[in-house]
Formats: structure tokens, sequence, C-alpha cells
């Protein structure tokens, strides 16, 4: 299972609880040889699940893509592949579908005319992000959720 947490904040949180356990008494512990907590366990409409809709990408490419994460599955072409690079992309603090910031200077390289509506839920946050390929700035955005979002082409 992947986590979603960085690892700065997963060694903080075992930093945190390794601090909260030095406070209770070892004698207030009950000793179980080999007690494990159980994985957390999450029912369907918990998963992480985004539709991705995406036009003028090129033949074969162009529809509407169902993903789901942890475990990946769905109708998309490469499920855990997108699972993998959401993971990649998101970061405690920051919004891995946030958009160019107004202002940015942008190459005029046109990436063409691909755009994708990406909707659902991701790490328990509603997701309702744009994308296309009109400057350098968007194709870069674009081209890090790559394969969630095609690789534009001719072909399939």
């Amino acid at each position: 299972m992947v986590s979603v947490l960085p690892a700065p904040a997963r060694r903080l949180l075992a930093a945190a609880c390794a601090a909260a356990a030095s406070l209770v008494p070892l004698t207030a512990v009950p000793a179980v040889a080999g007690a494990a907590l159980p994985p957390p366990v999450r029912s369907e409409d918990q998963r992480d699940h985004l539709t991705v809709v995406v036009r003028h990408a090129g033949e074969g490419r162009d529809g509407t893509y169902e993903v789901y994460c942890h475990p990946g599955a769905g109708r998309h072409p490469d499920a855990a592949g997108a699972c993998r690079v959401l993971d990649e992309n998101t970061r405690w603090g920051r919004d891995p579908y946030a958009p160019v910031p107004e202002g940015t200077t942008c190459t005029l390289l046109y990436g063409g005319p691909a755009t994708a509506r990406v909707t659902g839920t991701w790490a328990g946050r509603p997701v309702d992000a744009s994308y296309d390929r009109r400057d350098g700035c968007q194709t870069a955005r674009w081209d890090r959720m790559v394969p969630l979002l095609p690789r534009p082409g001719a072909s399939a």
C-alpha cells in the first residue's frame, strides 16, 4: 500500500507517537505477543475515485475514464500508472491539481488542442480540475499527470 503522507510528515507522526507512548507507564499496557492493528478497511465509496474526460488528444485517447486507487482499478488504460502518478504528485499542504498561478511567466509553446477535466475525490477531498496545453506551463502541468492524462498524439 502506498502512503499518501510524504516522508517528513510520516517521520513527524512517528516522533509524536513515540513521545506520547513514553508518557504511558509500562504497567498500564498489557503485553500481547504478536499483536498488530489490522490495516484500515475502505468501503467502495471511501476509495479515491476520479473521472477523467479527455477531448482532442488524438485517436484512441479521447473519452471518459474512471480511476479508483488504493487499490488501483477502473476503466482507464493504465489505472495502476494513473494511481502511481497521483501518489507521486500528492504532497502535504499542496494541491496536486492546482492551476498554474496567475501572473506566471510561461513559454508560448503551444502543446496542442487537447483538454481534460478531472473530477471526483482524492485523499478525501473533492477534485474539479481542468487541463489544457495552450502554453508551456499548461503543457508541463498536463505532462506531470501522465498517465492519468494521456500523452497526446495522432494514434493510440
